[in-house]
């Protein structure tokens, strides 16, 4: 059983390949990994609705054959932009993917805000106090 190793790039394992969806397998993509119920959405959803449209005659009977079939090309074509994005992703050096993950890290603690009173509220002008809580009428 000396099957050719798939590129690198891949996101499924070989091993786990004759466990995906028969729709991911036909159409063969490599970095869109749908399950089965988006596969089962892909395409009998599609026929359903080309049907539907079909049966309302919204569209031709054509369309049962064409709908499906241009889900399937906009999928693979998702699928080559995900390798791509993948591939340009790993050219990118070590040292610029740790300057931007220490760009983009939350970063956690209170700002102070200049012309709030003490709870947060902008203070009016002309306003005594009346109205907020922990004010001289409290």
């Amino acid at each position: 059983m000396n099957r050719p190793v798939r590129a690198s790039w891949a996101t499924v394992p070989t091993e786990e390949e004759r466990y995906r969806p028969l729709y991911a397998r036909a159409l063969g993509l490599r970095f869109v990994n749908p399950g089965g119920v988006l596969c089962f959405l892909f395409f009998e959803g599609s026929v359903a609705l080309a049907v539907l449209l079909a049966l309302a005659e919204l569209v031709t009977w054509w369309a049962v054959l064409i709908l499906p079939a241009a889900v399937a090309a906009m999928v693979k074509l998702n699928d080559m932009v995900a390798e791509v994005v993948v591939r340009a992703a790993a050219l990118v050096p070590e040292q610029e993917r740790d300057r931007f993950r220490r760009q983009i890290e939350p970063v956690v603690g209170r700002a102070r805000v200049r012309g709030t009173g003490g709870y947060g509220v902008p203070e009016a002008p002309g306003l005594t106090g009346r109205g907020r809580v922990g004010g001289p009428d409290s």
